[in-house]
């Protein structure tokens, strides 16, 4: 797989921006790394009073006075051990509301080598390292009676991975490796996911 060609698409995507506005602002991080190049996906653990158990990109709530670049790597940073720069940012994905309240703002980040991981076990109760080949996999959508919209599921690490992690995942498989302008706005989540 052609790294350079992965960024080249994220860098020529146009992601939508949405008013945070009655929302809380969040960043994840997609930190692409080493050779076979991979992300890193977390399982939250049971402890958390937000979403515990689910499956996460590193990320969480802006800091005052930070933007979602800052905040993408200073969770990394917290989650992983994983310490990088403004310098390793290359693009960011488009902005995905969830039912619990968030703006989520996904950025794409060059790391080079796959640097140690020092999980924080306070909030990862596990990590997978996901080559982005593995990523090109094809959703599974179902209907829910409490929405009109399809809830997107990803089967990645043994297991369904849902929006909104699954629709930030899929985005960023459709822009990086088929350079396709793909929203997901209009992906649900499952219901155990709106609180």
């Amino acid at each position: 797989m052609d790294v350079d060609a992965i960024f080249t698409n994220v860098r020529a995507f146009r992601p939508t921006s949405l008013s945070t506005e009655g929302f809380r602002h969040a960043a994840v991080a997609l930190a692409v790394a080493g050779d076979r190049p991979s992300i890193w996906l977390t399982r939250r653990t049971s402890k958390l009073r937000a979403h515990p158990g689910q499956f996460a990109l590193p990320g969480g709530r802006l800091d005052p006075g930070e933007d979602a670049l800052d905040a993408a790597i200073r969770e990394l940073g917290e989650e992983l051990g994983v310490f990088a720069d403004r310098s390793a940012y290359v693009g960011t994905l488009d902005d995905f509301a969830t039912r619990s309240g968030y703006v989520i703002t996904p950025i794409v980040l060059a790391l080079g080598d796959v640097p140690p991981l020092v999980p924080n076990p306070a909030e990862v109760a596990e990590v997978y390292t996901i080559p982005l080949v593995d990523l090109d996999v094809e959703p599974r959508y179902l209907r829910i009676p409490e929405s009109d919209h399809p809830v997107i599921q990803l089967p990645l690490v043994g297991s369904l991975i849902h929006a909104p992690t699954a629709a930030v995942l899929h985005q960023f498989r459709e822009v990086a490796l088929y350079g396709r302008a793909t929203s997901v706005a209009h992906l649900e989540q499952p219901v155990f996911a709106w609180r």
